[in-house]
């Protein structure tokens, strides 16, 4: 009786203070301060042969200009409506056809590109036009004017890498048109390469911008990096040889919210268990395999694309020699010391 009592009372307070939008802590602590990371963010795959049709059927549709990006979304399905890849992380395919043009724009959300399919396409970042080939990752920087052109004769096709629901979360999304389709070209092709990706620096340059200066980090080079680095033999239990694109000014990520990686799994490598804070999508460059990742099994090849949830454990395994890129929020997480991992069973 007096349990009944109790809460007859407490239900009566609750009554009282909600109309002064107040919430006792207690009745909902368990929800907000969790043992361990949850969320509605689930493990999915998606495959690229899959989604192409649709992704061609919409270039059918609506042109580059008229949709000023012509992308489709991938939702997470414990997600869906929220443009969501993970609870921080938004990712879509992007398709420019032969001479279209994606008009010039900048946003406070910053963006990567992550080349699928096509060649010879160009994104212009800040007056300096990149052309563009598979398994080249692209950065857009807060604020940066960029367009993106098709010139040569086959379609285009990147994944679009933006935090956005973390600018969002933050209620920090600024947006502006430049009112022309492409922005003026200031400097030569290949500029921000040559001065800051050969281990050299302007002797004067600031390193005010958390972004890296390199915009353009072209697959043929990582990939001969990995192949190098593969001599040595020295395999992570947990991931092959993973190594992560860098700021060369001050050796911390290309991107302040968003890390990116890219690892090599050899034929026939199991990685043990691994899980950590940071949800990552996972796009498969080259080779094939499959990723257990919590009680789901999903197997992928080229130009696949899957999401690994915080703090669920996945593994993967090389069926022949594979190449994953991924990103994830991970330099957030550390820079608020709220990373962590656990390997093998722990």
């Amino acid at each position: 009786m007096a349990d009944q009592h109790d809460n007859t009372e407490r239900e009566a307070f609750y009554e009282r203070i909600d109309p002064h939008n107040l919430t006792p802590l207690w009745s909902v602590m368990s929800g907000l301060i969790t043992p361990e990371p949850k969320s509605r963010c689930e493990a999915h795959l998606w495959r690229y042969d899959e989604v192409r049709p649709a992704l061609m059927e919409a270039g059918e549709l609506i042109t580059a200009k008229e949709a000023e990006r012509r992308v489709l979304i991938l939702e997470n399905p414990g997600l869906r409506g929220q443009s969501k890849i993970t609870t921080s992380l938004y990712a879509g395919l992007q398709l420019v056809k032969p001479g279209e043009v994606a008009p010039a724009h900048r946003h406070t959300q910053t963006a990567l590109r992550f080349v699928l399919e096509g060649s010879g396409a160009h994104t212009a970042v800040n007056g300096e036009r990149t052309y563009m080939e598979p398994g080249d990752f692209v950065i857009t920087p807060n604020w940066a004017w960029h367009d993106h052109g098709n010139d040569s004769d086959a379609p285009m096709v990147w994944l679009d890498g933006l935090d956005i629901p973390l600018v969002q979360f933050l209620d920090a999304s600024f947006a502006q048109g430049l009112g022309a389709d492409e922005q003026p070209v200031t400097r030569p092709a290949g500029d921000a390469l040559a001065r800051f990706g050969q281990g050299l620096l302007p002797v004067d340059h600031d390193a005010a911008s958390p972004t890296s200066p390199i915009f353009n980090y072209p697959y043929e080079r990582s990939r001969a990096a990995l192949e190098t680095m593969r001599q040595r033999d020295e395999w992570d239990a947990c991931h092959g040889l993973k190594m992560r694109y860098v700021n060369p000014v001050t050796g911390d990520y290309a991107m302040p919210t968003m890390g990116t990686f890219v690892q090599l799994l050899p034929k026939g490598f199991a990685t043990q268990s691994y899980r950590s804070t940071d949800a990552t999508v996972m796009v498969c460059v080259e080779g094939n395999g499959s990723s257990q990742i919590g009680d789901e099994t999903f197997t992928w090849g080229p130009r696949d694309i899957f999401v690994v949830p915080s703090w669920h454990p996945v593994r993967h395994e090389a069926a022949g020699d594979a190449v994953l890129f991924s990103y994830s929020d991970r330099p957030v997480h550390e820079k608020l010391g709220l990373w962590r991992e656990a390997r093998g069973n722990a």
